[in-house]
């Protein structure tokens, strides 16, 4: 990923859009002591799309899947579920304009907040064309919001000269029947992105994941075309309900001053999916597999090196350091739950063994330590 603090320039303005949000209210910007013009990273994509051609994946087999997860900043007003500090994970799928890609985006997010155990995710889906249809229907929407400028506020109005799709963004009270009464563009799109949107629809019918077509969906970056979605949940209040969100954005490339190339992503906000969990079920830490416990100061380094070997099988193991009592180590064992302890002292050393205890049936058996590995997996009834 891109340093944090870049230096501020238009190509930044151009991935995001000079009518969105990020640009227009949120760029945290600054001067530092060189007075230079510094902004924190605000959104992943655009970087994403630079470090792929930057880095020459444009060169090898497409379309390049990457994956990010970081902190990101805007200077907004902070409250429950929106922080100047949030923290995202997303994916990109880049070189390839098939809408099967747009349906394993979406699937990949789902199946995401499915492993989470969140409940009560409801799927957004919408279309805003692209370059071919989309100018004409730009034109529509302002034929319709023409007469009506007296009744929108000033932010609107601004929406209406710049990117007057925008408009479906708007929270005023004022505006939302403005809005439920405007032309949708899933009306108006050309057959391309008409064919491929029904696609994407189909597709997940077949894969029986449930979502709802929402004609105001544009999302709050202005690089996006043809499908965007967003993942929400109605116990977060208003404007923080969107979990995860994004789209197919085969227009960014050529924004940023490259060569126009497709791609397909999403990002999803880890600050509030955590303030969801919370609210859902209680944080518990997991459960270790195996508690090692070295009875002497001389055994810890082959302690570690066993942990390190079980660690990289998959399992979770604590370690306990330093000196003390077996039965008070064992009692700490049992307090976590653990199946199996791990115990190497003087005795075992000078052996060359071990002992396995398993903690459910209160058994143990010495082993060499080099069938160390393998009696827990065992032990465990792990493959």
């Amino acid at each position: 990923m891109p340093p944090i603090a870049q230096r501020a320039r238009g190509t930044q303005d151009r991935g995001a859009g000079e009518a969105s949000d990020i640009v227009t209210h949120e760029m945290y910007t600054f001067r530092d002591r060189g007075d230079r013009s510094l902004t924190l990273r605000p959104e992943g994509t655009a970087p994403i799309v630079r470090a792929y051609f930057d880095g020459g994946l444009d060169q090898e087999p497409q379309p390049a899947r990457l994956y990010y997860i970081g902190p990101y900043f805007r200077y907004d007003r902070p409250q429950a579920g929106r922080m100047r500090e949030l923290h995202q994970f997303g994916i990109e799928a880049i070189g390839e304009s098939s809408p099967q890609l747009d349906v394993e985006a979406i699937l990949l997010g789902w199946s995401w907040f499915q492993a989470l155990g969140i409940e009560g995710i409801n799927l957004r889906l919408n279309s805003i064309g692209d370059e071919v249809c989309r100018p004409a229907y730009r034109e529509r929407l302002r034929d319709y919001y023409r007469p009506h400028l007296d009744a929108l506020g000033p932010e609107s109005r601004v929406r209406f000269d710049k990117n007057v799709l925008r408009l479906f963004d708007s929270k005023d009270p004022r505006e939302q029947a403005l809005k439920r009464d405007a032309p949708k563009i899933v009306d108006h799109l050309c057959e391309p992105c008409a064919q491929a949107f029904a696609l994407v629809k189909q597709t997940l019918t077949k894969e029986a994941v449930p979502y709802v077509l929402d004609p105001e969906l544009v999302r709050g970056l202005d690089y996006y075309t043809r499908t965007v979605f967003e993942f929400q949940h109605q116990s977060l209040a208003g404007a923080q309900n969107a979990l995860c969100g994004g789209g197919r954005y085969d227009g960014l490339a050529a924004a940023l001053g490259y060569r126009s190339t497709p791609g397909i992503g999403f990002a999803a906000g880890l600050d509030r999916t955590a303030l969801l969990l919370k609210e859902a079920k209680p944080m518990t830490p997991a459960t270790p597999d195996v508690y090692a416990v070295a009875l002497d100061a001389q055994d810890e380094p082959d302690l570690l090196h066993v942990a390190g070997l079980l660690r990289s099988r998959g399992l979770r193991v604590v370690v306990d350091p330093g000196a003390g009592r077996l039965d008070a180590k064992l009692r700490k064992a049992a307090r976590r739950g653990v199946k199996v302890t791990i115990l190497i002292g003087p005795e075992e050393r000078e052996k060359g063994e071990a002992v396995v205890r398993d903690m459910r049936s209160k058994t143990q058996v010495s082993v060499l330590q080099r069938e160390l590995v393998s009696t827990v997996i065992d032990t465990l009834g792990r493959p």
